[in-house]
């Protein structure tokens, strides 16, 4: 039963990260608009996502948030949402694509040393091991893909500020897990995206304001509507079923498949060639994620050390 549970939350969190690899280039398409702005069309996103989870509340059972958890919902909406949305754009906007996503394979690590220091989640040599090839992998599908070396220039500040949106990330996936285990997605995800449009909308009302709609083509709303529906509404509703039934570095370890669906939708596009070194990148992610899955948690290591002084006293 516990092994079906845990099914369910990787396919959960390959369904969402299928949905985030897939936003890149349509989110890259809007933004080419001169109508759209980064901060506009994140903002659309939140404000968007926010009134379809308020919708799709009224049709589950209604839950009470308690108080002390309110704060708390807006801390993960900061971090999860606000902090991590924010600071990727910003720091992608200063640097090259290619140099973003490859700062973006630290999350897993820096999700492992922050599981670590709050969760006291042990830090094993098969889960260290899972986290090197998985990069590895990443690493080497990211170098690899011809569309992802074009446009932008490296920046030292813009790739600390990326950096600075993984390590967000990480914190809302480690710190934010015990949220999961109290609340549905839909619930969570309601109140954390209400926070999140709050703080955006006094800083891109004026951007939002000036949109003209009239000049926008179909290609770029049907776009819109993606990032709205798919990429965000979608997409979060799953991270919070992958956070119930699995472990922090197990969910950061999912975001390696988000450059596989691009090097992917490359090559269906025409744009790249799917070749050997692409077939052992997207190996070495998955043995890594399979390596990180059967490292031992916490949890186990103290069932087994119990079990050895159980063990010994007979």
């Amino acid at each position: 039963m516990k092994n079906s549970k845990q099914y369910i939350g990787h396919f959960a969190m390959i369904v969402a990260n299928i949905f985030f690899g897939l936003n890149a280039p349509i989110a890259k398409h809007v933004l080419n608009s001169p109508q759209i702005s980064a901060l506009a069309l994140t903002t659309m996103r939140m404000v968007g996502a926010a009134m379809l989870f308020w919708i799709a509340s009224f049709f589950i059972r209604k839950e009470e948030v308690e108080h002390k958890d309110m704060l708390r919902l807006f801390f993960a909406a900061l971090f999860g949402v606000v902090c991590n949305q924010f600071l990727f754009i910003y720091g992608l906007n200063l640097t090259s694509p290619i140099d973003a996503s490859i700062v973006c394979t630290t999350t897993p690590i820096i999700t492992m040393i922050i599981a670590a220091i709050y969760l006291k989640e042990p830090i094993t040599s098969k889960k260290a091991g899972g986290i090197f090839v998985g990069a590895m992998g990443a690493l080497l599908l990211i170098l690899s893909s011809k569309n992802l070396h074009s446009g932008g220039n490296s920046n030292i500040f813009g790739d600390f500020i990326c950096l600075l949106s993984s390590f967000s990330y990480s914190i809302y996936l480690v710190v934010f897990k015990n949220l999961t285990q109290k609340y549905s997605a839909i619930t969570l995800l309601k109140w954390m995206f209400l926070y999140a449009s709050i703080c955006y909308i006094p800083f891109s009302y004026h951007e939002l304001n000036g949109i003209e709609w009239n000049a926008i083509d179909n290609n770029t709303l049907m776009g819109i509507g993606y990032v709205v529906i798919v990429a965000t509404f979608l997409a979060y509703i799953c991270i919070p079923i992958g956070q119930r039934l699995l472990r922090p570095t197990i969910l950061s370890m999912y975001g390696y498949v988000q450059p596989i669906v691009s090097a992917t939708l490359s090559v269906i596009l025409g744009l790249d060639t799917f070749g050997y070194i692409k077939i052992i990148a997207i190996i070495l992610v998955f043995l890594g994620v399979y390596l990180v899955n059967k490292s031992k948690s916490k949890a186990q290591l103290d069932a087994e050390k119990a079990e050895k002084n159980l063990s010994a006293d007979y």
